[in-house]
């Protein structure tokens, strides 16, 4: 089942973005605008941002930001959807499916759906077979409460090679797409056979709460056998992007403005059975950006919690450079020798768990003392290779102030000049810079970034004609856009990132979308998404004569002579540079004929300049 486009756009238009925000968050009127406090992390002074005219939202403190369904998705954590499901039910829209059977989203649903399935034998078996008489004893000598075990849905493999088969033949799943999943394979005869055996298997839910993988822990061990079997990658669970119980944890690490960071699933549930409800685990794998960019729309503040042995040293330090590298907040706990999150808690309760991770160190604390324990800080030659690696590591901070307290703590630690560390800190950065600039300009949006936006920062004339009218464009008046696009192509701005922006205008307003908070969607870059909120929120001020026209109401006739005056700009701009370059022909030839015709191509193009001077009320600006 799927919903036709023109319905979701429909609803887009019918709803109004205020009324459905302000169910949820306290909005109040501000100039054109509505502002709140961001209800996606902790603050005091409201940087929640609503525009009603453009029907998007953005905030400014945690860069959380999109259309009226993004916000329902992110704050109820649903999926695209139940988010159109609930605004045309707010609306009282009638809301109709199509069939799809063939459809992408269908494929989807159906893997789901064997997930689930899989997720209800594997329950069962635990808590109602003899079967599950082993897994039931082994969970309780691990103290985990029945309701713990049932709440994060908990089951059982049995030993045996068919039982989940059986299961999935008497319940006619797709077999093929059942072992696209990992729950079955096949042997070197074709016969199908269960992946999952005699192993407590823990479901891997997605942000909301759909099955997306498994996770088995054998009970017995064998040589032959991994300690741990994981589903593998396939259309609805990418290890990378996945961390394991935020589903559970994510209202409490977003009330709390904090997450606690494990390895493994069994830490992560006596954590939880605890009190400790705001703690999510990277599933024994190393931390990845994509996990890290999933978390930060819940907080930016962690503590690193993994065992105090060599590997979990060595994950931790893995996990703080990516965490810095996202502008995360990083401590981190180093359990005592033997110690897992598990076991110290089972041990010594909440209260003094509680007390341990208040005396957490910050990632600079714990990088030397990690070295230190290793006997390299005594060495000259180590030293400084640690020094230099933890300079590397500063670097990462985007906090200028914190970066220059953590050069001073350094060089307090090693007896050093700030001014030695702050040289080898702004040599480290300038060469970073140098290898991030590009050879030569790529139509692509990964080319985007930051070195491309900075160039938008150019005050001149020229850029911040293309820079108004990239806004323009963005505004959702089909007027104003149709006058642009008659005139005006992608391949006429300077900047790839304004080529980029009105490229996606064009294709869109073909199909009668323009719309504000539909073309943001269109944007797959998420910086680049982010300049556009900041350009269509007034963060970066450009004219204020359009403001004016915005914010006081003006008849439309003002804004549309507005918009026509610069595209005459952009024009003459244009103009000037081809004269330009033909006057430089002219320089460069000695064939009469050819310079004959450079300057009749001259002369045209200075009539149309002049014809366009003298149609502008503005042509003082031009």
């Amino acid at each position: 089942m799927r919903i036709p486009e023109q319905k979701i756009d429909e609803i887009r238009q019918s709803a109004n973005i205020v009324d459905i925000i302000s169910t949820h968050v306290q909005l109040k009127k501000r100039g054109k605008n509505f502002v709140g406090l961001c209800p996606f992390h902790t603050e005091k002074t409201g940087s929640f941002v609503v525009s009603e005219d453009k029907q998007i939202y953005r905030c400014f403190g945690c860069g959380s930001g999109g259309n009226i369904f993004k916000f329902l998705m992110d704050y109820k954590n649903i999926s695209f959807i139940e988010a159109v499901q609930e605004i045309a039910d707010f609306i009282g829209y009638q809301l109709k499916f199509e069939d799809n059977n063939k459809g992408e989203d269908d494929v989807l649903e159906v893997l789901y759906e064997i997930n689930l399935t899989a997720a209800r034998f594997f329950t069962d078996t635990l808590y109602k077979s003899n079967d599950g008489e082993i897994a039931r004893e082994y969970l309780k000598k691990r103290n985990i409460k029945p309701q713990v075990q049932k709440s994060f849905g908990l089951g059982f493999a049995p030993s045996g090679w068919n039982n989940f088969y059986d299961h999935a033949v008497a319940n006619k799943l797709d077999l093929e797409k059942t072992k696209l999943l990992g729950l079955i394979d096949k042997n070197d005869s074709g016969k199908f056979y269960d992946k999952y055996r005699g192993r407590v298997i823990f479901p891997i839910f997605s942000p909301n709460g759909r099955v997306i993988a498994f996770g088995g822990r054998i009970l017995e061990n064998s040589d032959n056998a991994a300690k741990y079997l994981n589903s593998p990658e396939n259309p609805i669970y990418l290890k990378r992007k996945s961390l394991y119980g935020l589903f559970h944890s994510k209202e409490e690490i977003r009330k709390l403005d904090k997450a606690i960071l494990v390895e493994g699933y069994l830490d992560l549930i006596s954590l939880f059975q605890n009190g400790v409800k705001n703690v999510v685990a990277s599933s024994g794998t190393s931390l990845t950006e994509e996990q890290v960019q999933l978390l930060s729309r819940f907080t930016k503040n962690i503590i690193v919690l993994f065992d105090s042995d060599e590997a979990g040293q060595k994950a931790a330090l893995r996990s703080i450079e990516i965490l810095i590298k996202s502008d995360f907040d990083v401590k981190v706990a180093l359990l005592p020798k033997g110690e897992d999150p598990d076991s110290y808690i089972q041990k010594n309760g909440k209260e003094v768990f509680d007390d341990f991770l208040s005396k957490s160190q910050n990632f600079l604390e714990f990088r030397l003392r990690i070295f230190e324990e290793r006997g390299m800080l005594s060495d000259p030659n180590e030293a400084t290779k640690v020094i230099r690696e933890t300079v590397r590591i500063i670097a990462l901070v985007s906090d200028k102030i914190k970066q220059g307290l953590l050069i001073t703590t350094l060089a307090k630690k090693f007896n050093l000049r700030e001014k030695m560390l702050e040289s080898e800190l702004i040599d480290y950065i300038n060469k970073q810079s140098d290898q991030k600039k590009p050879l030569k300009e790529t139509s692509s949006t990964s080319s985007f970034g930051k070195l491309e936006l900075k160039n938008n920062r150019d005050k001149s004339s020229t850029a911040q004609t293309e820079k108004e009218l990239i806004r323009l464009l963005f505004s959702g008046d089909n007027e104003i856009v149709s006058a642009i696009l008659h005139d005006i192509e992608p391949a006429d701005f300077t900047s790839i990132i304004f080529k980029e922006l009105s490229r996606i205008v064009v294709e869109n307003y073909e199909d009668g979308l323009i719309a504000p908070a539909h073309l943001i969607e269109q944007i797959n870059d998420s910086e680049l998404k982010d300049y556009v909120f900041n350009l269509l929120f007034n963060e970066e001020e450009i004219s204020p004569r359009w403001s004016e026209l915005s914010h006081n109401g003006e008849i439309k006739k003002d804004k549309i002579e507005y918009a026509i005056d610069h595209i005459r700009k952009f024009k003459v701009v244009r103009f000037n540079e081809q004269l330009h370059e033909l006057n430089k022909k002219i320089g460069e030839t000695t064939d009469s004929q050819a310079i004959y015709e450079l300057l009749k191509s001259i002369k045209d193009m200075e009539e149309e300049k002049r014809r366009l001077m003298s149609n502008s009320k503005n042509n003082n600006e031009i």
